[in-house]
């Protein structure tokens, strides 16, 4: 998932996006993964 989100979706949303907003997504989004995956043990 990390690998198709980096390799396709991040160079198609910079294309369509405005600066840096779809990096922060992208960080912002595997933030709340990552702290999902803690809670949940």
């Amino acid at each position: 998932m990390v690998y198709i989100s980096l390799d396709e979706l991040l160079p198609t949303s910079r294309a369509y996006g405005k600066g840096h907003d779809s990096i922060f997504g992208l960080v912002g989004g595997m933030l709340v993964m990552s702290l999902s995956l803690l809670l949940m043990r």
